[in-house]
């Protein structure tokens, strides 16, 4: 039996069925299967809807409540293998746990609409029986030409081709493939077939591994026959984490499994491409948005039918229809990119956890800095743990220090401290390299009028406009909005009177260069590394000593490995404590511990230099003194004591809409008709710290919860309950990560 299809028989013409559409519905429409129609659960199907045909997926037998004679035909079964048992499972569960509709988590797992259309007809060319490419003359008295001989010598291994693609190796015209066509001397052979995906070779020599990493690959192989398991794999970086789960991969792919990697940030993970391609000898099917849409539907395709082995991706590769996954990997698990806040929200990271629970296999999870929630999971056994406490090769962890800024004598508008800027110095003195990192995009995060001082604002957003002065222009990092900086205050009317004021990378570079005229540096933030090329670009020149200095934002801290990086400055180090996230500290904590990571990862020593006004800060005397785990604990303490997660429950509601008094009129209704119950509070209704995006007004109300509430339970009873005022919208996210 296929693993991927369901152990349930097919349903007979005449029955009535469930298929669930890809619309924001919650629950299937019931059709009647036609004579001529045979339909499996998870089948893809067309169906009438209204004036129109939709594609779903037979979710089940029928839900009744309507009589069968009212009841439409479905209209063809799509030829696709169905959907996997495993997977619709998971569908129903992810809208469960989120209160999404169940539509809209089934349209995650049918992203590609086009992928779930017949391919294309293509035409490839073969030689003709009979025809030798080295012969000296040609069939029916076809005359032998230099171009035409160059096109049969580039077919002669027999494989049938694309006329563009022999074009291409005969240097060659279209005309002259088509004229070998039309005198019988090629053949055209029409296909219909997806371009084929790698496979990956599971036996092909690996990196050799340290004592402790062997053992910790070995541990991680055994496990793969033991079914449902989670693994937090957690070293320091620079340890190998990598290679030792590449062989937990080894180990699936021989059984036969499928394999998703998430990574955050995957189309600038050029490294990790690299690696994995020496280690099995192709490249990965890879996932993410930026991805040619051609591209998008072959890799959904061979998903489905089996054919991709591994999957490397964002968070959505989690939701591709696998016919027999066998093996998770979340890297960087602590990553916050795998919550999504938009449509369906949920974390990618716990949700990778139910989908390996209900398919009976394993997850692997890597960091340097594990999340409190999964460290909680191990000390509560629910979890295990591997450990790899060194780096690899022999390398030595960098020393970390903080710069108190209360003591520097810093110039004014100057952000490089005299420490930093001395250490800057001796180690382009030594011809070594050196990062500086900020976490602020654009040249100033505010601009105002020295004349009265009216902040330049987001037009849709309550947020302030960011300058970004190599593409001279004011952005709003919230909704996307971009206007030129204007040459009059739109509140005096005074001229040129704008300041920029404090700093981003580009105003850091700005006084770098000014101190270092002789260095060469580099910007690496969103702004400038839009794809793939352009990191592994960026990743030559920088191992290629054509950087000196490199200036960037969090994207620097994923995983780069640059040998002659012996300096890392953090400008702001206190950046990401301020306002009232629950998770300020942790993510701080994570963020200049994997930036602290890039420097001395070779045979050279690294220094880490945090510039804080803040040194006597629980994250900072952690990263100087490198107790990692005491900051954990005294963090989970601190959770416990409030009773916030993973020892609480939160959930976020959010009201939106373009008319603020509805918002109002709703959120407060909201707030008088809460929960009131024991082990279960109700905090707000109040304005969102960003209280418009988009042109649309938001109100923000927080559910807390002992750890045994049914918080899911709780909110379908009060929230479902509430008849909004036209155009407002309530969105929930359990589990919040980002309070904006």
């Amino acid at each position: 039996m296929d693993p991927g299809l369901s152990t349930r028989p097919p349903t007979d013409a005449g029955d009535a069925v469930s298929v669930l559409l890809p619309l924001p519905l919650t629950a299937p429409y019931d059709y009647l299967v036609p004579e001529n129609l045979v339909v499996a659960p998870g089948s893809y199907v067309e169906v009438p809807l209204g004036a129109r045909r939709a594609t779903g997926v037979v979710w089940g037998p029928a839900r009744g409540g309507v009589d069968a004679k009212k009841l439409r035909e479905i209209s063809a079964v799509i030829d696709l293998p169905p959907m996997p048992e495993n997977l619709r499972l998971f569908v129903d569960w992810v809208a469960g746990y989120t209160l999404a509709r169940l539509g809209s988590v089934l349209r995650m797992t049918m992203s590609v609409p086009r992928a779930l259309e017949p391919p294309k007809v293509t035409t490839v060319y073969r030689m003709a029986p009979g025809v030798d490419a080295k012969s000296e003359s040609l069939p029916g008295g076809v005359r032998l030409t230099d171009a035409r001989r160059r096109v049969l010598t580039a077919l002669s291994d027999g494989r049938p081709r694309a006329a563009a693609e022999i074009a291409k190796a005969a240097k060659a015209s279209a005309t002259v493939i088509r004229g070998l066509a039309e005198t019988g001397i090629l053949q055209s052979i029409a296909v219909q077939e997806d371009e084929p995906v790698d496979r990956p070779d599971p036996d092909r020599a690996g990196a050799v591994l340290s004592d402790p990493q062997a053992v910790a690959a070995g541990d991680l192989v055994a496990g793969m026959e033991d079914g449902f398991s989670v693994t937090l794999l957690d070293g320091v970086t620079g340890s190998g984490k990598t290679e030792v789960y590449f062989e937990a991969i080894a180990a699936a792919l021989r059984a036969g499994k499928q394999v998703i990697v998430l990574l955050p940030e995957i189309a600038l993970t050029t490294d990790w491409l690299d690696r994995f391609q020496q280690r099995f000898g192709v490249p990965p099917v890879v996932w993410h948005s930026d991805l040619p849409m051609s591209q998008r539907r072959r890799n959904w395709r061979a998903v489905l039918r089996g054919e991709a082995k591994l999957v490397v991706g964002a968070r959505s590769a989690l939701m591709l229809p696998y016919r027999d996954l066998g093996l998770i990997v979340i890297d960087e698990e602590h990553d916050s990119s795998f919550k999504q806040d938009e449509g369906v929200v949920y974390n990618a990271r716990d949700m990778a956890v139910v989908r390996a629970h209900i398919g009976d296999f394993p997850v692997i999870l890597a960091s340097a800095t594990p999340s409190l929630e999964t460290v909680d999971n191990v000390w509560r056994g629910k979890y295990r743990r591997l450990s790899l406490p060194e780096r690899f090769a022999g390398a030595s962890l960098p020393t970390i220090r903080a710069i108190d800024m209360r003591s520097e004598k810093m110039d004014r508008q100057s952000w490089l401290s005299p420490s930093l800027a001395a250490a800057v110095g001796d180690t382009l003195a030594s011809g070594e390299q050196a990062m500086l990192f900020l976490n602020r995009r654009g040249y100033a995060p505010l601009t105002l009028c020295r004349a009265c001082g009216h902040r330049l604002d987001c037009p849709q957003c309550t947020a302030w406009l960011v300058e970004h002065r190599l593409h001279d222009r004011l952005q709003c990092h919230h909704c996307g909005y971009s206007a030129p900086l204007p040459k009059t205050c739109p509140s005096c009317e005074a001229e040129d009177r704008f300041a920029a004021c404090g700093p981003g990378v580009e105003r850091l570079a700005e006084e770098a260069r000014e101190k270092f005229p002789e260095a060469r540096f580099e910007i690496m933030s969103s702004d400038t590394v839009h794809k793939p090329a352009d990191a592994q670009a960026l990743v030559r020149r920088m191992r290629e000593r054509e950087i000196d200095v490199l200036i960037g934002t969090q994207i620097m801290a994923k995983g780069f490995h640059f040998p002659l990086l012996t300096l890392v400055g953090v400008i702001d180090a206190d950046l990401g404590l301020a306002g009232g996230d629950l998770r300020a500290a942790e993510r701080t904590y994570q963020l200049l511990h994997q930036v602290s990571g890039r420097a001395g990862r070779a045979d050279r020593p690294g220094t880490v230099m945090l510039q804080t006004f803040q040194p006597e800060h629980p994250v900072m005397q952690a990263l100087v003194g490198g107790d990692r785990d005491r900051f954990i604990e005294t963090e989970a303490a601190a959770r416990k004591q409030h009773n916030m997660p993973p020892y609480g429950r939160l959930a976020a509601v959010i009201v939106s809409g373009r008319d603020e008094r509805n918002v109002d009129e709703t959120a407060t209704a909201l707030g008088r008709s809460a929960p009131r119950r024991d082990g279960v509070s109700v905090l707000g209704p109040a304005p969102a710290p960003i209280a418009i995006v988009r042109g649309r007004h938001r109100r923000r109300l927080l559910l807390r919860a002992r750890k045994d509430v049914n918080v899911q339970d709780l909110l379908r009873r009060w929230v479902f309950a509430m008849k909004p005022a036209g155009g407002v919208r309530i969105a929930i996210d359990i589990d919040p990560y980002s309070f904006m």
